[in-house]
């Protein structure tokens, strides 16, 4: 064992031991977080505007400030990329996340030096926390590999701008940087694929032992080391013990993952975004993902079922109930205040507080009511996958709503590992599934107000050619598992396997 590994037990315990403290203490700290960030922003624009003075609890806070979108913001946003200061948060934002959205188009998140540590330790406490319940810490001084965008910045008011991954990239500790792979200037590569090759050359013949990274761009880095080597994955990495991912549910991409690399390894699953690294696996044992109650965000929840009225039900989290799906709002010291992320969350235990992401508040089908969420269409897929030995490599859903005569159904478009032996039993098996799933599905089914379900199978690669054309090829770029209108199921058309 080397001594990054020995030095890792003690401190990996400490913290730990600091997590599972914080637990007990989630709702008060919660509600100490809100005073302090209200009382920290009283002075700047939004303060200011939204009557901070006078907020004196979580009732009055609500009555103040309204929730928002990205769009909401965009006039704040704006002043903060002229160099205006103290317009969300105190001074200028340290740096500013660079995300693009699907109706924002290129959105500037604010990060500030005090919401800097959030993205930071998270991701650290997660490994912390992986190495004291599991006790393997042989992996820390082997070679790490994160799949990120590239750590080069550029200046938007005078503030450094960039993908969140590439600001990350600039706060690894000095005494990890050796384990770090790719090389810099490999990480600055804009163009997907050309990264990858280069990666594939500097990670080839290293003692690799950690990935991290989104599970359909690991596949595709893992592809390649086949592709070059003839053999598993492990051939190359006998050491690789740990996989950190998120991003994505990580369920339907498992078995190929596994596959491709020769066995099964531990996974540690995170939940951040450009807005706040909000959970991360705390317990291999257990189901979910621990909220970060500590860490200068304050949650808010709003029933799905209410998610898209003007002035929908808000909770705090003491408030909250288990299996209910609520849309997660956020309140933040980087400066967002009731601001909606888009996702969509269930808690699964509530001592601890861990949470699903079970979709995105507006990756859903709802054509004919039925409200499918991205949880729905992936649990009806993996289990009939499983069932029927197939293997999917990638899928998305689209309502197709017929013009003359006939029913309307939903249009499943899915590129196979390993199709099916008998397509129309799979059909008809994940329509049932769908059916279990979501009841306002099987009550449009049983009237015959939707026919069942249809699928195009596409060709291999179909959807990394999409995304490719699109220019979202690698990063944190991802095809939405369900759409409510057919702007991506049209494109997808053109690679239907003949």
């Amino acid at each position: 064992m080397n001594i990054k590994s020995l030095l890792a037990k003690p401190f990996a315990s400490v913290v730990h031991r600091q997590i599972k403290k914080e637990q007990l203490t989630a709702v008060a700290d919660q509600q100490s977080i809100l005073n302090q960030l209200v009382k920290s922003a009283k002075g700047t624009q939004f303060g200011k505007n939204h009557h901070f003075d006078q907020i004196t609890d979580y009732a009055s806070f609500k009555k103040a400030v309204p929730i928002r979108d990205y769009e909401g913001f965009r006039e704040y946003i704006e002043q903060i990329k002229k160099g205006t200061q103290n317009v969300l948060w105190k001074g200028l934002p340290l740096y500013l996340a660079k995300t693009s959205g699907t109706t924002s188009g290129i959105k500037y998140i604010p990060i500030s030096k005090e919401s800097i540590s959030n993205h930071i330790s998270g991701a650290r406490n997660a490994i912390l926390t992986y190495m004291s319940g599991s006790g393997n810490t042989n992996f820390a001084g082997g070679k790490m590999i994160f799949l990120s965008g590239s750590p080069e910045l550029e200046r938007v008011g005078g503030i450094p701008t960039g993908r969140l991954s590439g600001i990350v990239n600039h706060h690894i500790p000095q005494y990890l940087r050796g384990n770090q792979l790719p090389s810099f200037e490999t990480n600055c590569i804009e163009e997907w694929e050309t990264k990858l090759d280069k990666i594939v050359d500097e990670t080839l013949g290293k003692d690799l032992t950690l990935i991290g990274g989104i599970p359909p761009w690991m596949q595709m880095y893992f592809d390649r080391i086949v592709e070059r080597t003839g053999k598993p994955v492990i051939a190359s990495f006998p050491n690789l013990q740990v996989l950190v991912q998120g991003g994505v549910n990580f369920e339907p991409y498992k078995a190929k993952l596994w596959e491709t690399i020769g066995k099964n390894i531990d996974t540690i699953e995170l939940f951040p975004a450009s807005e706040g690294f909000f959970a991360f696996q705390d317990d291999r044992n257990e189901p979910g993902l621990l909220l970060n109650t500590n860490s200068g965000i304050f949650y808010e929840f709003i029933p799905i079922a209410e998610v898209h009225l003007e002035n929908p039900t808000r909770l705090s989290l003491g408030e909250v109930k288990l299996g209910e799906q609520y849309a997660l709002i956020i309140n933040s010291n980087a400066g967002l205040w009731g601001y909606s992320i888009g996702d969509i969350v269930k808690f699964v235990s509530t001592a601890p507080y861990r949470i699903i992401v079970a979709g995105r508040v507006k990756h859903f089908i709802s054509a004919f009511g039925e409200h499918v969420i991205g949880e729905e269409v992936e649990k009806a897929m993996l289990k009939v996958a499983n069932t029927m030995q197939a293997s999917v490599v990638e899928f998305t859903v689209a309502p197709y709503i017929q013009q003359g005569q006939g029913q309307s159904y939903h249009e499943w478009l899915i590129e196979f590992e390993k199709a099916p032996s008998d397509m129309n039993l799979f059909a008809q098996q994940l329509n049932e599934n769908m059916c279990v799933q979501n009841v306002y599905y099987q009550d449009l089914i049983d009237g015959k107000i939707l026919a069942p379900l249809r699928i195009w199978v596409l060709q291999k690669n179909a959807f990394i050619d999409y995304m490719r054309s699109k220019g979202k090829l690698g990063g944190q770029n991802k095809v939405p598992r369900l759409s409510n209108d057919r702007v991506i199921a049209d494109d997808l058309i053109q690679y239907i396997s003949h």
